[in-house]
């Protein structure tokens, strides 16, 4: 990442060009993550119906894995993270 610059050294017309620029990169930043919200989005509700067809059939819904996972995440083991 680089260093943010010494405002006081730069010019009026420096400051504007800077933060012309970092208006446009948070644009497209938020244009990403809406972007990433809505592929999210779509992944929970494919889930969320793979679940529902498995419980409409009968099928168990929720594993002794899941549950393993659920108390990992709960304890903060999550995403390989060992416990201290």
């Amino acid at each position: 990442m680089d260093t943010f610059p010494d405002l006081g050294s730069l010019t009026d017309q420096e400051l504007k060009d800077l933060i012309q620029q970092m208006t446009e990169e948070e644009i497209e930043v938020s244009y990403k993550r809406r972007i990433l919200h809505g592929k999210i989005d779509i992944l929970r509700a494919e889930l969320v119906n793979r679940l529902r067809k498995r419980h409409d059939s009968g099928e168990d819904v929720i594993s002794g894995a899941d549950v393993e996972k659920l108390t990992d995440i709960l304890s903060g083991r999550a995403s390989g993270q060992e416990e201290s």
